[in-house]
């Protein structure tokens, strides 16, 4: 239903406006949930779950950037710089990495996460004593077309990765200790069910929310109808990312896909880059990132939304930040 709504979009956007039409579909899955009692169902049985531990890691620098042509190297570099794998991964864990491979797109298009991110990650959580590394992604196109040409399940597969699809009934309902648009939301138990979970989504433009970064690429582990999500973002991705906690967020900045997101497919609306952000807060990564799109971190809801609460920091100039030297 979530791919209807997204074709849907981007078949009407150019005939009305895209708030009145984002309204009109909101307006019309919002009644189509509450009368239908199958989707109202089919969750019920699923356990609550105030979700994953959060642990508060401090590393070498609050960010670290390294930049070089190389997706691969930039990601082992920015990590050791940080402090190291074995920060984030102990010997037996089982750590799931949520990379952005909603689209069947080609590395070159920039819509997904570039696969030697995601294989470099693989390879540092295996070498730290990682037991399993699951990968996973509730898709937007054909599963089995993203998984393949984004390169990803190839790269982390020969990694020793477990790359296999979301089962989006195999979820835990999301409670808050406080009043959130996101209670009762159902979250894969994968993503919930693991010792280390890494963020690593893809600096790209995006036609909704400006930019997607790492908070809005925990979108995919949600179930059900997250064309809903849309309304509220920003506290929504907040909520989500406090559920989920991610231990590391890893900035992939390789290509820039500037216009025509989130899933592009012109080469010519991409800008190599070839830059890898790390934090271990997502709020200040985001910030960054937005900065180095040339947006202002403050103007996407979720950052915003995200300071005002507390939640992080997107203060950059306060930041304990280190480039890695090319």
């Amino acid at each position: 239903m979530e791919k209807l709504f997204y074709r849907l979009e981007i078949f009407l956007k150019k005939q009305i406006s895209r708030g009145r039409f984002l309204k009109i579909c909101l307006g019309w899955f919002a009644v189509f949930v509450s009368e239908n009692r199958f989707l109202k169902l089919a969750f019920a049985k699923a356990a609550e779950s105030d979700g994953r531990p959060k642990r508060k890691i401090k590393g070498n620098y609050d960010l670290v950037v390294s930049e070089g042509p190389d997706p691969y190297q930039n990601t082992v570099k920015a990590i050791e710089a940080l402090g190291g794998m074995g920060l984030f991964v102990k010997k037996g864990a089982v750590v799931v990495i949520k990379p952005n491979m909603g689209w069947d797109r080609t590395p070159e298009q920039a819509a997904n996460t570039d696969p030697g991110v995601v294989a470099a990650l693989t390879d540092l959580c295996y070498k730290a004593g990682a037991k399993r590394v699951n990968i996973f992604d509730v898709t937007c196109n054909d599963e089995r077309r993203c998984y393949e040409n984004s390169g990803i399940e190839k790269a982390a597969k020969e990694k020793g990765a477990y790359v296999y699809f979301a089962n989006q009934w195999d979820v835990v309902k999301a409670k808050f200790p406080y009043k959130s648009q996101m209670e009762g939301w159902a979250i894969l138990r994968d993503a919930v069910k693991c010792d280390t979970f890494i963020n690593v989504p893809v600096l790209k433009h995006h036609s909704l929310a400006r930019l997607t970064l790492s908070m809005k690429n925990l979108m995919g582990v949600c179930a059900g109808m997250r064309g809903l999500m849309h309304q509220g973002l920003g506290e929504k991705l907040v909520d989500l990312t406090d559920f989920i906690s991610p231990e590391l967020t890893v900035v992939d900045a390789t290509r820039f896909l500037t216009r025509n997101g989130p899933s592009g497919g012109n080469v010519a609306d991409v800008t190599v880059l070839n830059k890898v952000i790390a934090a271990t807060d997502p709020v200040l990564a985001d910030a960054y990132a937005g900065e180095l799109a040339g947006v202002d971190p403050l103007s996407l809801s979720y950052v915003k939304d995200a300071v005002a609460r507390n939640f992080g920091s997107a203060d950059i100039a306060g930041a304990k930040m280190f480039s890695v030297p090319a």
